[in-house]
């Protein structure tokens, strides 16, 4: 550990001031529309977690498919420090294949679930409370029996009733549960509300105390931050939580948010996590180019305007004192002040310290292309910023080993028309070539990738262009949202030829699409 780390983990959060990070980016955070990963890609998310000091990882959804089966295997195979949890349905077969894909771990989890709020109960179980008590009790009995350690979730706890919620809670503690979580699945309640369930559930459940209590928010109403840590302040010792706040609908309680609130307020939480808070830019960056999500500028933490002042009143104070504007360092969370400048003549030690700089450990060959990319791109810029440099290695990253690749594009377009597009593409290594001609360059482009290389031809959601930094000369980066019978895809591409990122955007949201289209998930994942 760093010194930017706070103290090893205990053996007993219970009895101290330490909060349990669990984060659930590759089973949660992969829930967002458009945000499958590869195998490779989890297990570089998941080597990124453990290296900054995550306390639990979970991987997936183990019975979902059995590409999410291999891929929690593949992580318990690679984990050393870690807990590694696999998400379980509250019924035998969910419960003993999260087992089979968990047990490879030195340190394996399984986190089961089932809803308790009459809703829930009513129209999606159709079971009344004695039975889903007696789901319970079989459920969390079955995995204690296979697992040493079992969390246990009260999906939708709360829109739960009360006094069921805490009947429930001391069922399955007594079933074996180490971990209790009271999710706000849904993103319904208000901080003030989450911080008196727990303080309820822990003061009536007899044997509260055999347990870590647990949150999981959802960030419906924007408040997902706030009430993990209203429920930390009421008793609960781990935080459920993925990097850049991914998830189902609006996503979940950012880990960045929750790690750095804990180290900037620590004098009146009085509360530390395990976490390296150095690796959280990197963090933050490797799984917005994995998934194709772009952090808005203005997000706390990892955003590009998080450490930016523009304001002549701000940049004045700052340059005085750095704390009469900023309540922590951009060091502190891995962002380093830019020291070299890059262009043209910079050679391979440069550029490497610099990727090591921006929060980046590639490996040599990734090292080795991203850095010919980076010259190409000092021949037709006259200035490369940080964030050039950013978005060629992110784009590097995403489109490692995709079975669908660009060779060369070639454009004609112009007032008179027509519009049209000449193509090369690699698919699965063989070369394929097309010309077509279409509505302007960017349809033409699109429909000569659907001709030749995605048969489904999905429909087109988003098209969205932004410039990478300021002047004419700057990198385009294309972010491209395809569908296709209900699944969704997003895909980015970084270049400076404004048609050229939009055909790797183009192609990336279809090997991800592709991906998609091989899996199919079970209809109820919760907690």
């Amino acid at each position: 550990m760093t010194s930017a780390q706070a103290e090893a983990p205990v053996d007993d959060p219970r009895s101290g001031g330490r909060v349990i990070i669990f984060d659930t980016t590759l089973r949660d955070g992969e829930q967002s529309p458009g945000a499958s990963m590869t195998l490779d890609e989890k297990l570089a998310i998941a080597a990124q977690l453990e290296t900054m000091g995550v306390d639990v990882i979970e991987a997936g959804f183990a019975i979902a498919s059995e590409g999410d089966f291999e891929a929690v295997r593949a992580v318990a195979r690679q984990s050393k420090t870690s807990i590694i949890a696999s998400l379980a349905r509250a019924t035998e077969a969910d419960i003993r294949r999260a087992w089979d894909a968990v047990q490879y771990a030195p340190r394996p989890r399984i986190h089961t679930f089932i809803a308790t709020s009459p809703l829930h109960m009513k129209h999606k179980l159709n079971m009344r409370e004695n039975a889903v008590i007696e789901r319970i009790h079989e459920s969390v009995s079955l995995a204690r029996s296979l697992c040493d350690d079992v969390e246990w979730s009260a999906e939708d706890a709360t829109r739960s009733d009360l006094e069921f919620l805490v009947r429930a809670v001391e069922t399955a503690i007594r079933a074996g549960a180490t971990t209790i979580n009271l999710p706000d699945t849904v993103g319904y309640a208000l901080p003030h509300e989450y911080a008196q369930m727990f303080t309820h559930v822990l003061e009536r459940v007899p044997d509260a105390d055999k347990a870590v209590f647990s949150t999981h928010c959802h960030n419906d109403l924007g408040l997902a931050v706030a009430n993990s840590l209203a429920a930390v302040a009421s008793g609960a010792r781990q935080v459920e939580c993925t990097i850049n706040g991914i998830g189902e609908r609006a996503g979940n309680a950012a880990m960045e948010e929750i790690v750095m609130a804990v180290r900037t307020r620590a004098n009146a939480l009085n509360l530390t996590t395990a976490i390296d808070t150095t690796e959280i830019t990197a963090a933050s960056r490797l799984v917005s180019a994995t998934t194709g999500f772009s952090v808005q500028n203005n997000k706390a933490i990892v955003g590009a305007n998080a450490f930016a002042h523009e304001s002549g009143i701000h940049q004045d104070g700052v340059l005085k004192h750095a704390e009469t504007y900023e309540i922590m360092t951009p060091e502190s969370v891995g962002l380093t002040r830019s020291t070299l400048v890059m262009g043209k003549h910079s050679g391979r030690h440069a550029f490497q310290a610099k990727v090591a700089e921006l929060g980046y450990h590639l490996e040599a060959d990734d090292r080795e292309a991203a850095f010919h990319r980076f010259k190409a791109l000092a021949d037709q810029k006259k200035e490369i910023y940080d964030e050039d440099i950013v978005a060629l290695i992110d784009d590097e990253i995403i489109r490692d080993e995709e079975p669908i690749r660009l060779i060369s594009l070639k454009i004609r377009c112009g007032t008179d028309g027509p519009q049209t597009a000449h193509l090369r593409l690699s698919v699965d290594g063989e070369e394929r070539e097309i010309e077509t001609s279409g509505n302007g360059p960017v349809d033409a482009i699109f429909e000569a990738i659907k001709s030749i290389a995605v048969p489904s031809r999905p429909h087109l959601q988003l098209f969205q262009v932004h410039a990478v930094t300021e002047g004419t000369d700057a990198q385009a980066k294309v972010t491209v949202r395809l569908e296709e019978n209900g699944k969704t895809a997003n895909g980015q591409g970084a270049h400076p030829d404004t048609l050229v990122a939009a055909a790797r955007a183009y192609i990336n949201a279809a090997n991800k699409l592709s991906i998609k289209r091989r899996r199919t998930a079970p209809d109820a994942i919760g907690a």
